[in-house]
């Protein structure tokens, strides 16, 4: 998911479990530590966080650390760091700080200590990696550079250097969002209305592998598709995969990580796909006892190929539902509009977010 608060750069090498300058002690998080984290991180992300579905996961997963930031032996901050890219890139995410401490600089100096961390663990990462949904604005340009500035098709690239570091930042912009709400019981019959009068959609629904004419990948198809030539070249953005917030190149150890999540990929043809796409399976939100979120990335320009697994994918994981559905749309920003008019005058889904962008932001570590 992911990350609310602004970037920071490495700084001079710190002791894996030595206090800081500001006081604070880092530990690597246990299960032992859960309810200490979601006690520090009460209504983050506006009652949507993942954190307390993920976090059992997130200790088992080997490529990843969780790192604590400790004050007088008491949790205020958390920040995750997964090794991927074959070894070559740390993918920051799930930054939070407690409330009490928020600006007085706590992230800054945890994100620094874990840019340590992982060099002196891992010396061969080359690159860290997260994702945000706005773009560099004065407070980031109060410590970087922009050097230029280009857009090739429809990606915009800016390239920033931190004056003090030189350490240069690529910020990648990615998709358009689209973000709604609706109860899953007035979504599933209006869902059903708009496949009866399509004419797009003619065959009867499948319980396995088939929804609205849109293949439901296996696994083994879907390493083999994602990792060929006409899916990377021609339809990843930057031949990137991006999954709920998370950028990973196409390579097969990065399928490895993905393949193992509760993830839904469908393509609009397993011969020569045009749009892919991976649906998240839904899951509680703090918000409330009845609210449950998924995300929807799509890759590729087509409209109705697009349209067509959005649709697939909600009607596969709200069907059964009770209560509301958040849900967000990662889609081609050319796309956004029509999309947007198939939510509102379709499926009468409350918009709960203007237009923005996700963007993927890297600097050398």
């Amino acid at each position: 998911m992911k990350i609310e608060n602004a970037l920071a750069l490495p700084c001079p090498a710190q002791q894996e479990t030595a206090e800081s300058q500001s006081g604070l002690e880092f530990t690597m998080a246990t299960e032992e530590d859960f309810a200490d984290i979601m006690s520090m991180s009460k209504d983050i992300y506006g009652g949507l966080d993942y954190l307390p579905t993920r976090y059992q996961s997130w200790m088992q997963e080997e490529y990843r650390h969780v790192v604590l930031a400790r004050k007088q032996g008491k949790v205020i901050a958390l920040e995750s760091v997964c090794v991927i890219d074959e070894g070559e890139t740390v993918l920051v995410e799930g930054l939070r700080v407690a409330p009490s401490e928020r600006g007085k600089g706590v992230a800054g100096v945890l994100l620094k200590f874990c840019s340590q961390f992982i060099k002196a663990r891992y010396p061969e990462v080359k690159v860290t990696r997260l994702t945000r949904d706005d773009k560099l604005g004065p407070k980031d340009f109060q410590k970087y550079r922009l050097i230029t500035k280009q857009v090739p098709e429809s990606i915009e690239t800016n390239t920033c250097i931190d004056t003090y570091t030189h350490t240069y930042i690529h910020t990648h912009t990615q998709w358009a969002i689209y973000a709604g709400r609706v109860r899953a019981e007035d979504l599933q019959p209006r869902l059903m209305q708009l496949l009866i009068r399509s004419t797009f959609f003619t065959l009867p629904l499948s319980s396995t592998c088939s929804f609205w004419h849109v293949p439901l990948l296996e696994p083994g198809e879907a390493r083999r598709l994602f990792l060929s030539q006409g899916v990377v070249g021609g339809v990843l953005p930057n031949r990137t995969i991006l999954q709920d917030w998370q950028p990973f190149k196409p390579l097969p150890s990065n399928l490895d990580i993905l393949l193992k999540k509760d993830v839904d990929w469908m393509v609009d043809s397993a011969k020569q796909p045009r749009v892919a796409s991976l649906c998240t399976f839904p899951f509680p939100v703090p918000i409330g006892d009845d609210c449950f979120y998924l995300n929807i990335d799509v890759f590729g320009k087509e409209l109705g190929p697009a349209r067509r697994q959005v649709l697939a994918h909600l009607r596969r994981h709200t069907e059964g539902l009770r209560g509301h559905v958040m849900c967000q749309v990662f889609l081609e920003p050319a796309l956004w509009e029509p999309v947007a008019d198939l939510f509102k005058q379709e499926l009468e889904v409350e918009r709960v977010k203007e237009y923005t962008e996700q963007c993927v932001v890297e600097a050398d570590l």
